[in-house]
């Protein structure tokens, strides 16, 4: 089993000029980074025309499928039952964006087949990141 999910998913860029349109994104989970859940947007879905990528925990995702949840940068909450919005906030101003709830449980059950919930600790390579801090130092 591969160690590496790159997911494909639409994402509706809630705007009020001109009007909302939908984006192509991709989610990415790593065993490697075993918390986190990587988010990226096309050149095409940011002002100044490079790669938008997020990252934040998976628990952060799993949270917002159910309810309100986030206080930081990233902030996710049901809309309904057919659709999650992400808010995504940074000093150069904010974005909303709407997702399909089912494309994200399908990515979380997929994450979880790699790393089971609960485990991820277990696939940390503390003496390589502490080795890697240390280079940097």
């Amino acid at each position: 089993m591969s160690s590496v999910i790159d997911q494909a998913v639409q994402a509706r860029l809630i705007a009020t000029a001109p009007r909302s349109q939908v984006i192509a994104a991709s989610l990415r989970y790593d065993r490697a980074d075993p918390f986190a859940v990587r988010l990226v947007f096309p050149p095409a879905a940011s002002l100044d025309g490079a790669e938008v990528a997020w990252t934040f925990g998976r628990d952060l995702l799993e949270e917002g499928l159910c309810g309100p949840a986030g206080s930081g940068d990233v902030q996710i909450w049901p809309y309904d039952t057919d659709a999650v919005v992400v808010e995504f906030h940074a000093v150069g101003g904010m974005a909303v964006v709407q997702f399909d709830t089912q494309e994200l449980r399908s990515f979380l059950t997929r994450s979880y087949q790699i790393v089971a919930k609960g485990e991820e600790a277990r696939h940390l390579d503390v003496e390589a990141d502490l080795v890697a801090l240390l280079r940097e130092a």
